[in-house]
């Protein structure tokens, strides 16, 4: 009876780490089209990857480390918070892009303001993040 409850606590926590799974896999699908697509973000999609596949794949997970692209930006975020320069200047570019997108194809003037509003807060908050220890301002 107790290798029962023990196999059974095993295939429980086995369930449990698929929905993590699923989560990292469409997170880091949605931040390589971010990577070509202007206004779907790379960076928040990939830290969100990480975090779920720390969950749900150790594999994942240190694939995500290693990978020469995506590594440094999640390593710099978890160690301190950290965004680069230039994901900042690429991730405020698109916003910029998306705006001006908006501002030419919103029916009225009033749709382009709430996606604006969110595009303003979420710049001002990447703004305030630090870079990362070490870097130039260059």
């Amino acid at each position: 009876m107790h290798n029962q409850v023990s196999g059974a606590g095993a295939s429980a926590q086995g369930w449990r780490r698929w929905p993590w799974l699923m989560l990292s896999w469409i997170s880091l699908a949605l931040g390589l089209v971010g990577v070509v697509l202007p206004g779907l973000p790379t960076t928040p999609f990939i830290l969100l990857a990480a975090f779920a596949a720390s969950r749900g794949s150790n594999a994942m997970h240190r694939w995500l480390h290693e990978h020469p692209r995506f590594g440094s930006i999640i390593a710099d975020w978890q160690r301190e918070g950290a965004v680069s320069l230039k994901a900042k200047r690429v991730a405020t570019l698109s916003m910029l892009l998306c705006a001006l997108i908006l501002y030419l194809s919103a029916p009225v003037w009033w749709l382009a303001v709430i996606p604006w509003a969110i595009m303003t807060a979420v710049a001002i908050w990447l703004w305030l993040r630090p870079l990362p220890a070490g870097v130039g301002t260059c």
